[in-house]
């Protein structure tokens, strides 16, 4: 949706709404055109929340609410962390925090053929995509890229996984680089996997790393990019002293 409005407001940005707040006001503001995203109505100059969470805005011209779940609704090319819950002659099925398990065929990897079938214990955390997702039926998933290529997908061994809404999720995944993995990644050596599901693993060589990566992220979840980069720096200097 494309309205005519007025001057960029940032008094929310960042902040938290309600249903019902007026989050712009579009007779203060210039002409330019700005693009509203999910959780937005308009009522003639009045721009209003329609759920709570965190107004959000990216350039050059879009708002929306961020909500955060913890349910996770899967769609096509959603890139996912899920646990091997079961494993059959032609799937492995896996959770990925939906309402339906999701079943990876065994082919579903880069050259995937009948002689070199994956062995995965229960327990085992990937990192997929989601291919199709169709009413009444469970989630297809694939441990390669479009193109067929393994990319990215895989087990993910070692580290540590934990849940969180797949709002954090989203900020966690935005470009540019969220603040508080910017910060985090100047300073300290490591490596993630975020899922759009609500899941996040961390690893490091160092265990001490990985326990402040994750605790800075899950902290991150209601704080604007100027808090993010804060928390990050008091929570380095205490661990410094």
């Amino acid at each position: 949706m494309a309205t005519k409005v007025s001057v960029s407001p940032t008094s929310l940005i960042d902040q938290i709404v309600v249903p019902g707040d007026v989050v712009l006001d579009l007779s203060n503001m210039t002409n330019q055109t700005i693009k509203l995203g999910s959780g937005l109505r308009q009522d003639n100059d009045a721009i209003s929340a329609m759920r709570a969470g965190k107004l959000s805005f990216s350039k050059p011209n879009k708002y929306w609410v961020e909500s955060s779940h913890k349910r996770y609704i899967p769609r096509p090319e959603d890139h996912v962390l899920g646990i091997v819950v079961d494993s059959k002659t032609d799937n492995f099925w896996v959770d990925i925090k939906g309402p339906q398990l999701a079943l990876l065929p065994v082919l579903a990897f880069e050259g995937g053929t009948r002689r070199n079938i994956p062995k995965f214990e229960v327990g085992t955390l990937l990192y997929l995509r989601v291919v199709k997702t169709n009413t009444g039926m469970n989630p297809e998933l694939s441990c390669t890229d479009a193109s067929g290529k393994a990319a990215l997908f895989g087990p993910l061994r070692d580290g540590f996984m934990f849940e969180t809404s797949t709002g954090l999720s989203r900020m966690l995944l935005s470009s540019p680089t969220c603040p508080v993995i910017e910060a985090l990644g100047k300073k300290l050596s490591f490596e993630i996997a975020v899922g759009l599901n609500g899941r996040v693993w961390v690893n490091s060589a160092a265990p001490r790393t990985v326990i402040i990566v994750a605790n800075a992220m899950m902290n991150s979840e209601s704080l604007s990019g100027t808090q993010q980069r804060i928390m990050v720096e008091k929570l380095l200097a205490k661990i410094s002293d």
